[in-house]
């Protein structure tokens, strides 16, 4: 089968860690043998380079063309327009985009499907391109796309009328196909398909080793992610204020950064909060490794792959219970979840698992049974059948 994977949501050189997940379900499907695919991963156009400019600076760093693991990646830009431009991006994605699919389909490469990851901007302009070329396409919801966009009147009515022309759509968690499902998504169309752990990358690492090399000697949590708004770290650094003794690092870079380090400072707990930047994928398993437990605060998540990668370094989870999130953290090996998502019921959670912690080894096996085994087949058995349909 050829698939055409289409997603803003792709990793680059420029942003290795952006939508890993996505390159990790593809390469492991690709892996299967079953399926050839490229890689249409749209950036945002941006004129400045530098790093001055945060992210915008990296999507203009981000190659035209690149090959990750054996996979030929497209990444055309396509235009934002500042505070008006949500009800347009689709369109300006697709009408930018469609060039590049275009000159992949005159060449040859006549793939059967596009296999499209978040709803919008993203599916929207798959769906556009699919209808154009009369392919099937399969949309991926993953969090935000569906429990906080449709919201807006015009993308949620966008979304629903992708949704109709999609053949099938895959959701990361039960709790997404119930919100989609309810949106007005058709319920037969949806199949869950939850992320997986590449358990080889994510495994314990010599805790002694790992500990000393970054320096710990306290009880240590863990935060892995974007210092963005959701993820709500500010919640994990005020909760260590009823946590003496404990140390967070928080791995990860985003415009909340300056903002955290300030609260960290007003609160008194500057010293025991150490921020570690962005780190590579394939590093964080010694940081995992190295922590007494992994602590995700957000407000919204579809499935948390940071979660699962803790676990299979060994490592405990506390985490609010939001979305997706209990679908993960469903036994107490894996962890805690948080009563309430406030500093007080980090702190309850915290000390909950600290005085009940389990054993690290129970916790990887636990994480063992998240391999990305049965995705990948559950995707190989969607692909042939509706390319089969078509």
């Amino acid at each position: 089968m050829r698939l055409l994977t289409y997603s803003s949501l792709y990793p680059n050189t420029a942003q290795p860690n952006h939508g890993v997940f996505v390159e990790n379900r593809l390469r492991k499907l690709v892996e299967s043998g079953e399926v050839e695919a490229k890689i249409v991963a749209p950036v945002p156009w941006f004129p400045f380079k530098g790093a001055a400019f945060g992210s915008y600076g990296a999507f203009a760093r981000a190659p035209r063309t690149e090959e990750r693991f054996g996979l030929k990646i497209e990444h055309p830009r396509y235009p934002i327009i500042p505070k008006i431009g949500m009800n347009w991006t689709p369109w300006l994605m697709y009408r930018f985009t469609w060039p590049t699919v275009a000159r992949l389909w005159r060449g040859g490469y006549r793939f059967d499907a596009i296999d499209a990851h978040y709803f919008y901007p993203d599916g929207v302009a798959a769906a556009m391109i699919a209808r154009r070329l009369n392919v099937p396409v399969v949309i991926t919801a993953r969090g935000t796309d569906i429990n906080l966009i449709p919201a807006h009147e015009a993308p949620r009515r966008m979304i629903l009328a992708a949704s109709r022309q999609a053949a099938a759509m895959i959701t990361v968690c039960q709790a997404l196909k119930d919100s989609l499902v309810e949106l007005g998504g058709e319920e037969a169309k949806v199949t869950v398909l939850r992320n997986g752990v590449d358990l080889e990358t994510f495994r314990p690492v010599d805790r002694g080793a790992a500990r000393e090399k970054l320096g710990l000697r306290a009880p240590t949590l863990l935060s892995v992610g974007g210092l963005i708004t959701r993820k709500a770290n500010d919640l994990t650094i005020r909760a260590l204020v009823d946590l003496p003794g404990h140390d967070l690092l928080l791995a990860g870079e985003g415009p909340e950064r300056d903002a955290l380090e300030a609260l960290a400072k007003s609160l008194g707990v500057g010293d025991r909060v150490r921020f570690l930047g962005r780190v590579a994928h394939h590093d964080l398993a010694e940081i995992y490794s190295a922590a007494d437990a992994m602590v995700l605060a957000s407000s919204r998540e579809g499935w948390a792959n940071v979660l699962l990668e803790a676990m299979a370094c060994g490592t405990p989870v506390v985490a609010s219970n939001v979305w997706g999130t209990p679908e993960v953290v469903a036994a107490p090996e894996a962890g805690q979840l948080m009563l309430e998502r406030t500093p007080s019921g980090a702190v309850q959670a915290i000390k909950a698992l600290f005085a009940n912690p389990p054993d690290r080894a129970a916790t990887r096996a636990y994480a063992e049974g998240f391999d990305w085994g049965p995705t990948t087949q559950g995707q190989v058995e969607l692909f042939s059948r509706i390319i089969a349909d078509a």
